[in-house]
């Protein structure tokens, strides 16, 4: 622990029970230390004795700074949960934070590919010349990663998510057959399922590289993130008139409102329908 970090023994005690109590991942242990630092730095204030207008000229900085409201809204998060802390564990009387009305985020309908982009984008790997120095299944593993993303549906797989939770997510026919080519090429039997060329396990970023390097061979127009393959299933899915629960349930969603984002992107991919083909549109 630095000199710094061992000023604030509040601080330092509360990080520790989100880590033990609550088992937040290291990423959001990360964020909220530097949440409360960057309060910190702004106002000396001791903690109990911070009020609600501390905090709103706070807020206010912030916003000076046109930080995207995602930001703002994250580094109150840190700080409400601080506070909530400090109330429940601290016998601090009252909340400043809680009295603060914070900027909405605008909801921006997530981009989606057409089902043509999709096959086109899975079709990739076996189409672009291999690395030379990349051992021979390599391709197949890109395509079984793809699938992976993109089609859910018959058996199962558990994954250690956001926020350290577990799910069990249904994984789809092509999904399977393509994991199953992949661990016979690459003698995969046992220990991570994607491995890189050192049979390693490979990282979230290579990822991010795997699919850019593909997407450069396809005709899809954006840059897209693994997430948007997602956006893409959840999407094709309401189109064929999947109910939005079972989306839900196979998105893996905790709340039936996070799904309904999408039923937002269908009606509009309804309304462009509509609007391109209707000869009175």
């Amino acid at each position: 622990m630095s000199a710094q970090h061992s000023r604030d023994p509040i601080a330092e005690e509360f990080l520790r029970y989100l880590a033990v109590e609550r088992n937040a991942s290291p990423r959001t242990l990360k964020a909220y230390r530097q949440s409360l630092e960057a309060f910190r730095a702004a106002n000396k204030t001791p903690w109990k004795k911070c009020n609600a207008e501390d905090f709103r000229n706070y807020l206010f900085a912030i916003m000076k700074r046109e930080q995207a409201r995602s930001y703002i809204r994250l580094q109150f998060s840190a700080l409400r949960t601080f506070y909530r802390f400090l109330t429940e564990r601290k016998g601090l009387r009252r909340d400043p934070v809680r009295e603060l009305q914070l900027p909405k985020i605008d909801k921006k309908l997530p981009l989606v590919l057409t089902r043509q982009q999709i096959e086109e984008l899975l079709a990739a790997p076996m189409k672009v010349a291999k690395k030379r120095a990349a051992p021979i299944w390599m391709p197949l593993r890109d395509v079984a990663i793809m699938e992976l993303f993109f089609d859910l549906y018959t058996e199962s797989v558990r994954v250690l998510g956001k926020g350290r939770k577990e799910r069990v997510c249904p994984v789809g026919f092509p999904a399977l057959e393509a994991i199953s080519r992949y661990r016979a090429a690459a003698n995969v039997h046992s220990g991570p399922l994607f491995i890189n060329k050192l049979h390693r396990r490979i990282s979230a970023r290579s990822i991010w590289l795997i699919l850019k390097r593909y997407l450069r061979h396809t005709s899809i127009p954006i840059s897209i993130s693994p997430h948007k393959l997602r956006h893409s299933f959840a999407t094709h899915m309401l189109d064929r008139g999947a109910d939005l629960r079972s989306v839900q349930a196979l998105l893996g969603h905790a709340s039936l409102s996070t799904t309904q984002i999408y039923t937002h992107v269908t009606v509009e991919r309804l309304k462009k329908a509509y609007a391109n083909a209707h000869p009175r549109a």
